[in-house]
């Protein structure tokens, strides 16, 4: 019985606790216009394709000004975007963009969803874009999410004509257009309502035009209001959060100065009426939309009307007066929400402190897990500590709380081989091309992993049983940060994982790959590991047992060997581990860190490529100044190169000349402006006989990109070709980087991932040689992919070929092409 109660209580708060790893302790005047918010039945649904994409302002002045119930459904998690605080790319990218979401939501009081969308970059149609991703499942997450918010008003940030540029951004408010129709039809994506959704009409669609990036949209017939007001509750002006929240997008070096005064925001009706006083003109926004609810606004100003600043405690009885009231009401989803936020305002109110720890982050399944409790009533408030639910360990409590008194315990639990990985529930499955496979449908929409355990405590406030989740966390103080919540994390009993993601076959060789793997157990386990290729490959040792009474880290070093020679190919060899008869997860936890977001931990399988590739090389020695952060130094030093990591330093101190080429990484250029004070230092490199290999930079004035990059002018462009399967002409077959030491063919352009080339060059000087032409669909062949020019005795060479994403996916011909770029000056042979 005590375990049915918990789970229906539960089931209420649940989305507004669980999914942040911050504690989220509220201001008496935060609390006091959370009450007021609870007068406010109007909700408005943001839609747009990327985090960052959202109108952060907008979002905090309909959260915090207008108290409506404001939620940002963004299409993707920004997989395919840049990344300028390290070197994660995809779905590690996608995981600190959701988490930056996260904490600007945190700020502006928005609500986060997403849809099964991949962001596969940049897309010039959407057109392009559906060839990606499957439209109608697109389609059906945006109209879940609808029916779920059941948005009053739906507000997307760019048209259906094309004005956003990007083809994510035209799709996004294609698809939000649709499902503005397809979410009232009962006929569309029926399935969903099996899983508690209905049909839903909105009132209206509206497009936030802007002027931005030398566009302007906005007109003075369109519907206005001004943001950018000032909350003397908050003490800031919404145009200060909406900085704060928006400075959270740190990856993309979206850093906002704070606004005040005035702020327009404009809005066009793209389906139903323009609005003219109001976005939810014509919504009933009061408790007169839900039947019986008249009387909760009575009960909520009466409970206004006698908060105390110094004392919200005092308001815990009308609170849970409230509470139970609202449980009179029709089911529904204003009775819902406003159930929710009556809960968290309790909690906040009675200053009720809950906290389930470990003192390890990481639990491996079979192994043992204490967690150690804290309770605490730190207002006291009319509080009974009735119970707590951790997995199977359900305890009954009757225990008052006093005031400020702590109430700790510890239980120690057993992680069972059954109990699920910490894996976030978009990565569970194998992914299609252009979407993630998620196989429950209640999880679409929702933003965050799920914890590993929640602890389900039951208090009785003022009489009345209510259930509150508590996300189970690793808490550690660090002498700088303090104390430190971080996620905890689910492990399998053994890790394994191959050191490096591409093994070269060079010119039929055998390969020598390495796989470490590491047990989390100090007991005697057997595990058997089997090695799965395809019969293009063969192993010496097809299978070994790992036994962990040896050791509890090892490495193996099988190897394989081409079972044809001369192929050119890139295939994948995993592994299968088994103990006993079960088979265990074989894979590696890849943790991402970085101080402004909670640790991102998720589970890769044990995979490496193999390659097969005709493939010569001539220099050796090379010098790489990191950018904004790519795998190609690994590349390299797999292609049997030496390489050097170079810093503001090493290029003041270094003799270059050692160096028989220098590569500049991605967005080098923009994230060291020391690189411009080594400008003619690398300029004599190259004059006296170096190669000088600059990878692409941005021209959007993030950083100190300036012309002088080149020992000639040019310009860089925003100029791209996004369709990885574009022909390809080489406009002069005869060039040494065509030719030298490797042929270079069209077989070497296949099988190339997400884009061929971004941010071309122009030439202003006259002085490069243009050797690549290519094109998107129904655009005209670009020459500025690739530019290269003698200068003294050395060449340079700018290229916005995307050798960064090639490398690592084990594109073969990605290899040769940049093979041939280094030995352009022929320094030394091997």
């Amino acid at each position: 019985m005590m375990r049915k109660l918990y789970c229906l209580l539960f089931s209420f708060l649940l989305p507004v606790l669980l999914f942040s790893q911050s504690r989220q302790n509220l201001t008496s005047a935060e609390i006091y216009q959370g009450i007021k918010k609870l007068n406010v039945l109007g909700s408005v649904l943001y839609v747009a394709a990327h985090p960052d994409d959202e109108n952060t302002r907008l979002i905090t002045y309909l959260s915090k000004d207008k108290l409506y119930r404001a939620g940002y459904l963004s299409l993707t998690r920004g997989d395919g975007g840049q990344n300028l605080v390290g070197e994660e790319q995809g779905i590690e990218l996608g995981l600190i963009r959701t988490q930056e979401l996260l904490a600007a939501r945190r700020i502006d009081g928005g609500e986060q969803f997403f849809t099964r969308a991949f962001d596969f970059g940049y897309s010039k149609t959407p057109e392009e874009t559906f060839t990606k991703w499957d439209k109608e499942k697109i389609l059906s997450d945006v109209v879940w999410v609808i029916r779920k918010f059941q948005p009053d008003v739906i507000v997307t940030r760019f048209p259906t004509t094309g004005e956003g540029g990007h083809g994510h951004h035209t799709a996004s408010a294609i698809l939000a257009n649709e499902a503005f129709e397809a979410a009232a039809d009962a006929n569309r994506f029926p399935e969903q309502f099996k899983y508690g959704a209905k049909p839903w009409q909105a009132k209206r669609v509206l497009w936030n035009t802007f002027s931005f990036g030398g566009n302007n949209t906005t007109r003075p017939d369109q519907f206005k209001t001004d943001v950018g007001g000032y909350n003397a509750l908050l003490g800031k002006s919404y145009g200060e959060i909406a900085a704060e929240g928006r400075s959270q997008h740190k990856s993309q070096g979206f850093g906002s100065a704070a606004s005040r005064g005035e702020t327009l925001e404009y809005f066009k009706a793209i389906k139903g009426d323009q609005p003219v006083n109001d976005l939810l003109d014509g919504v009933d926004i009061s408790w007169g939309r839900v039947e019986g609810g008249k009387q909760m606004a009575v009960i909520i100003e009466d409970i206004l009307n006698t908060f105390n600043l110094l004392h919200p405690e005092k308001s815990v009885n009308g609170l849970t007066n409230l509470y139970k009231a609202l449980q009179t009401l029709p089911a529904g989803n204003w009775r819902s929400q406003k159930l929710k936020e009556v809960q968290q305002l309790i909690m906040q109110c009675s200053g009720l402190f809950m906290d389930a720890t470990t003192a390890v982050q990481y639990a491996a399944q079979t192994d043992s897990l204490k967690i150690n409790f804290v309770f605490n009533n730190r207002l006291g408030a009319e509080a009974v500590l009735a119970g707590v639910l951790v997995d199977k360990f359900d305890t009954t409590f009757n225990r008052q709380m006093e005031k400020n008194r702590n109430i700790s315990f510890s239980k120690t639990f057993y992680v069972p081989a059954a109990k699920p990985i910490s894996q976030p529930f978009w990565l569970q499955h194998e992914m299609a091309e252009g979407y993630y496979n998620i196989a429950e449908q209640e999880k679409i929409g929702q933003a965050d992993a799920d914890p590993a355990y929640v602890a389900t405590v039951l208090v009785k406030i003022d009489g009345e049983p209510i259930s509150f989740p508590v996300p189970v966390r690793y808490k550690y103080t660090d002498p700088v940060k303090g104390e430190v919540y971080q996620p905890l994390v689910v492990m399998p009993p053994v890790e394994f994982d191959f050191v490096d993601e591409n093994n070269l076959s060079v010119n039929d060789t055998a390969v020598r790959s390495q796989l470490h793997f590491v047990s989390l157990l100090k007991d005697s386990v057997l595990y058997k590991v089997a090695f799965k290729y395809s019969d293009k490959w063969y192993a010496e040792r097809p299978e070994f047992n790992y036994g962990t009474w040896r050791n509890i880290e090892n490495y193996a070093s099988p190897v394989f060997k081409p079972a044809k020679k001369g192929n050119t190919l890139s295939e994948a060899v995993s592994i299968e581990v088994s103990r006993g008869k079960d088979i265990i997860y074989a894979g590696k936890r890849k943790v991402v860190v970085y101080d402004h977001i909670p640790s991102q931990v998720y589970f890769k399988k044990a995979k490496t490529n193999l390659l097969q590739i005709d493939l010569k090389t001539y220099n050796k020695k090379i010098g790489y100044i990191t950018g904004a952060g790519d795998k190609v130094p690994d590349a390299l030093e797999q292609m049997g190169y030496e390489v050097i990591q170079l810093g503001d330093k090493e290029l003041s101190r270094n003799n270059l000349q050692q160096y028989d080429a220098i590569i500049t990484g991605v967005r080098a250029y923009n994230t060291h402006e020391w690189m411009n004070k080594h400008y003619d230092k690398l300029m004599k490199y190259v004059s006296d006989g170096g190669n000088l290999i600059v990878q692409y930079n941005t021209s959007n004035q993030i950083g100190p990109v300036r012309a002088k990059i080149g020992p000639y002018n040019f310009n860089i462009t925003r100029n791209r070709v996004t369709d990885e399967t574009a022909a390809v002409t080489l406009l002069k077959p005869e060039h040494p980087v065509f030719n030298f030491p490797n042929k270079i063919t069209q077989d070497d352009f296949k099988g190339w991932v997400q884009e061929r080339s971004i941010y071309h060059a122009t030439d202003t000087s006259g002085k490069f040689e243009k050797l690549i032409a290519m094109a998107d669909p129904t655009e005209k062949s670009d020459d500025g992919s690739l530019f290269v020019t003698k200068y003294g005795k050395g060449w340079f060479t700018y290229t916005g070929l995307v050798f960064f994403r090639q490398l690592p996916a084990g594109v073969p011909g990605a290899y040769r092409l940049l093979a041939n770029i280094i030995a352009l000056n022929k320094k030394k042979g091997f």
